[in-house]
């Protein structure tokens, strides 16, 4: 299990080339890669912010309930924190289990989770200023399923 919380950017095939290689068991690798929204093209970029230390630790405790709940061989998440631009890969979940089923529930359980619930706050920056970024209810909607 992989947990990076990081400025710097990555490359999301690499990363998953590297995942799948050591998913020994895996019958399935699931990944997903969440890319900076520029929602009418008038952002200029977005500023995450964590607090070190607290957010790995919320996310490591979700990727264990995972790893159990799923049976997983093996689960990768990296978000990235600092200013992004548009269109930049923002945060990466990739799953291994034995069967696609299990992978997929996982993946979409940390993503849920990652959206709604992981410790970060991202705000906008556009050419009217800065706006923090609400949570939204559909988001808290699909997190009631889990």
């Amino acid at each position: 299990m992989r947990l990076s919380v990081q400025a710097q950017a990555f490359d999301p095939g690499a990363e998953t080339t590297a995942f799948t290689k050591t998913a020994t068991g895996a019958g399935a690798v699931v990944t997903f890669t969440g890319l900076v929204r520029d929602n009418g093209g008038t952002l200029s970029a977005m500023e995450i912010e964590h607090y070190p230390g607290m957010t790995e630790r919320a996310i490591a405790t979700i990727m264990d309930q995972a790893v159990a709940r799923w049976s997983l061989v093996d689960a990768l998440v990296i978000h990235r924190h600092g200013r992004l631009a548009g269109g930049e890969p923002i945060m990466m979940v990739a799953t291994a289990a034995p069967h696609r089923a299990d992978a997929f529930a996982a993946a979409e359980f940390l993503m849920d989770y990652l959206k709604s619930r992981a410790p970060f706050w991202k705000k906008e920056l556009g050419p009217d200023g800065a706006t923090w970024v609400a949570a939204k209810d559909a988001d808290e909607d699909a997190l009631s399923r889990w």
